[in-house]
C-alpha cells in the first residue's frame, strides 16, 4: 500500500551545498539519501514529497557539513499480508511469475497462479489443463499477498497467490462475473416460474 509517512531527523547538508538555499540544499540531501532506499520499517522509498520544518543548523566540531533539525515527508510503498495488488506480468518462468507492482515485483508460483493444473509451454506461457486458461507477459492481473520477507533488505521478496475467488487474469475476472450473473438470472428466472406454476395450480 502507499503511504505519505512524516519523518524527523537531523540532515546532514554537505560543504558544497552551501551555496544553495538551506531548503533545496536539504532536499537535495534527502533525495541522494532515499532515492532506492529500502527498509522494513519505512518501506519502498518513491519520492521525498515535501519540507514541513526545518529548525537551526548546527556546525560539528571536526566535520565540515551543517545539521538541520528537519522534518520531512515521503511517499513509500510498503507492502502487508492480504493486500490486494494489481500489476503486469513481467516474466513466465518454469516455476511460475513475475507481477510488477510499480515499485517492486512480486512472485508467484505456478502452483498459485490459477484453480488449475498448471503446465508451462516452450512458449514462455502458463496453461491450465482443464480451463485451458493462459498466462503469459504483459498480462493484467489483481494478485493478494501472501508473504513479505526482509530477510535481504536491498532486495524484500513478495509472495502472491490467484487462486482465490476474484483474483487472477482480469479477462478471467470479468469472464466469472458474467458467468455468475448469467447463472443468478437463470435461478431468479427459475423461481419466478416456479412461483407462477404454484400459482396456477391453485387457481385451478
Amino acid at each position: 500500500m502507499f503511504y505519505v509517512v512524516e519523518i524527523k531527523e537531523y540532515v546532514r547538508v554537505a560543504p558544497h551545498l552551501f551555496g544553495l538555499d538551506v531548503k533545496e540544499a536539504i532536499i537535495t540531501e534527502l533525495k541522494d539519501k532515499y532515492t532506492n532506499h529500502i527498509s522494513p520499517e519505512v518501506g519502498i522509498v518513491i519520492s521525498v514529497k515535501e519540507i514541513n520544518e526545518i529548525g537551526e543548523g548546527i556546525i560539528i566540531p571536526g566535520d565540515g557539513a551543517a545539521y538541520y533539525d528537519t522534518t520531512f515527508e515521503l511517499v513509500v510503498f510498503k507492502p502487508e499480508l492480504q493486500e490486494l495488488v494489481y500489476g503486469t506480468v513481467s516474466q513466465i518462468t518454469s516455476f511460475g511469475a513475475f507481477l510488477n507492482l510499480g515499485p517492486i515485483e512480486g512472485m508467484i508460483h505456478i502452483s498459485q497462479t490459477m484453480d488449475d493444473y498448471v503446465n508451462f509451454s516452450k512458449t514462455n506461457v502458463l496453461m491450465g489443463k482443464n480451463t485451458k486458461r493462459s498466462l503469459k507477459a504483459n498480462d493484467l492481473c489483481m494478485a493478494r499477498i501472501i508473504a513479505v520477507s526482509f530477510k535481504d533488505p536491498s532486495d524484500p521478496k513478495i509472495g502472491l497467490t490467484m487462486r482465490q475467488p476474484g483474483l487472477g487474469k482480469i479477462e478471467w475476472i470479468e469472464q466469472d462475473k458474467r458467468k455468475q450473473v448469467a447463472e443468478e438470472v437463470k435461478a431468479a428466472k427459475s423461481v419466478k416460474e416456479s412461483k407462477e406454476a404454484k400459482g396456477k395450480g391453485k387457481k385451478k
